[in-house]
Parts: C-alpha cells; structure tokens; sequence
C-alpha cells in the first residue's frame, strides 16, 4: 500500500522558518517526481515545488522562489520542503504528492499519489 505522510506542519510567526518532511512507504520516492502544493481556505490547490527524479533537479513557483527549497534524501525515502522567511499568506495546507510522469512535474493532475497534508499557519 502506498503512503505519503507529510509532518513539521505547525504555527509560526512571520519571518519564522519551518522544514516539511514527507515521508514514503509502498514506494521509491528517487523513481518518481515528488512535489508539494498547498491549499489555502477558500482558494484553489497551488503548486509550490517540485523535485526530478532522475536527476534532482528543481523547479520552484515564483510565488515561494528564494524561500523554499525542495530536497530529498534516497536513504530515508523522505523529500523535504524548508520554507524561509515565511510569510502570512504561505498559510495553508501543505500537501506532497508523487508522479510517474518524467521531467519536472508541476499540474497536480499528473500525479497519482498524495499524503493527508499538513497544516501551517504564519501569524503576522
């Protein structure tokens, strides 16, 4: 059975940083382009960023540039989201998710898993 578990969600103030982990069971996340996107009440699922597989590139939405980084780590099969500088509006449900679809994957309608998600909350 596939599992996506996401954790570090939590309340912060402004400015402040946190580090989502997403972690796999059921799957080799290195085989799969992983992403994280986020929904924030009222709104439209967003992307955020997204890792390759194959050869680790990354591709950020401009929105987050500069403050997030997407990383993984094969070993523990858990793709990571540091988010920086962190602002009121970055409030929202962080979810990650994975696809079989090569190269860097940023339509969440291309991928096929996701976790429950995890909630941050920046205070102004």
């Amino acid at each position: 059975q596939v599992q996506l578990v996401e954790s570090g969600g939590g309340l912060v103030q402004a400015g402040g940083s946190l580090r989502l982990s997403c972690a796999a069971s059921g799957l080799t996340l290195s085989r799969y382009a992983v992403g994280w996107f986020r929904q924030a009440p009222g709104k439209e699922r967003e992307f955020v960023a997204t890792i390759n597989w194959s050869d680790g590139s990354t591709h950020d939405a401009d929105s987050v540039k500069g403050r997030f980084t997407i990383s993984r780590d094969n070993t523990k099969n858990t793709v990571y989201l540091q988010m920086n500088s962190l602002k009121s509006e970055d409030t929202a449900v962080y979810y990650c998710a994975a696809s079989l679809v090569l190269g860097i994957v940023s339509d969440g309608n291309k991928f096929q898993y996701w976790g429950q998600g995890t909630q941050v909350t920046v205070s102004s």
